[in-house]
């Protein structure tokens, strides 16, 4: 009997002082992937106008890779028949441990987490966010360095609609571990961008609110609107260094807009890809206060 006493002693010992495994670490933005229905428009774009390096797609042959950096790029789907409006595929971020991620997020009951896929020097992995948007995760072991030639070596943000604040930061703030950085509207005190950094990181998530509360409506949600929400952000050292020289590469032709004050207080323009996502051009840091709430987290690094 002392035995047994002891050994539930020192079980009940370990079992309070026993902590949750805790979350690997989600260190910032891998890439966006969209949906194109013409490839070499969409190469001529991404290549042509932005500078950035095409690669072989290993997630699907039939795709392909524009690389800003050995870590982050836009991965260029060709459009499966009968795609609506959006043309939005995932969002991914950066774990140095894919496995274990994969493993915690099972652990917790998440949604729509797929098999542990390796090839092309990565590991990555799916799952589903509270609304149902694909959102990956992946490991690679690559050099961050940027591209030469590319406008921007660096991804500082991406953003898609939501129509649910609440339930999607369930998923990205509860239960990821994403923070604040900052939110705004051209009409306060409605909100249209609320924004929240990787959790070990700085780059961040830009929800495009659609619906009540917002400026944005449903019925609002056509293709081109949709470009306009559904964006990945380019962080430059300087806004007129950085146009300038594509105008002078005279690579400012198809559609644009910009540059110009955000509300945020960073200078921003944007550019368009053939099929009208939009490829927004932004400063690290603000000049101006920026509107509706303070920034609530350092700026990325650039």
């Amino acid at each position: 009997m002392r035995l047994t006493r002891a050994a539930m002693i020192v079980a009940a010992f370990f079992s309070v002082g026993a902590r949750a495994p805790e979350r690997p670490p989600i260190t910032g933005i891998s890439h966006l992937a969209v949906y194109s229905r013409d490839l070499a428009a969409s190469e001529r774009f991404y290549a042509g106008v932005l500078g950035a390096r095409k690669v072989a797609d290993p997630e699907n042959a039939a795709g392909a890779r524009f690389q800003f950096s050995g870590t982050q790029f836009v991965e260029v789907l060709p459009a499966p028949a009968g795609l609506g409006a959006s043309l939005f595929a995932h969002a991914a971020y950066r774990t140095p441990d894919a496995a274990a991620l994969r493993s915690w997020l099972l652990a917790r009951g998440a949604a729509g987490v797929g098999a542990l896929e390796q090839g092309a020097g990565e590991r990555r992995f799916a799952a589903s966010d509270a609304e149902g948007n694909e959102v990956q995760f992946v490991e690679t072991k690559t050099s961050a360095a940027a591209i030469p030639g590319a406008v921007s070596g660096r991804i500082i943000h991406i953003g898609h609609a939501v129509r649910d604040r609440a339930k999607e930061d369930g998923f990205y703030r509860t239960l990821l571990g994403f923070r604040p950085y900052w939110f705004g509207s051209f009409e306060p005190p409605k909100v249209d961008w609320v924004s929240q950094q990787t959790p070990d990181g700085r780059d961040w998530l830009e929800y495009m609110m659609v619906g009540a509360g917002s400026r944005v409506s449903e019925a609002s949600l056509d293709a081109r609107q949709l470009g306009v929400l559904n964006h990945l952000s380019l962080g430059v050292r300087n806004m007129q260094t950085a146009v300038t020289e594509l105008y002078r590469g005279k690579k400012m032709t198809g559609r644009h807009d910009g540059p110009q004050m955000g509300l945020d207080g960073k200078w921003q323009a944007n550019l368009y890809d053939p099929d009208g996502t939009r490829i927004e051009l932004m400063e690290f840091h603000a000049v101006t206060e920026p509107c509706c709430s303070p920034f609530t987290a350092p700026d990325p690094e650039g």
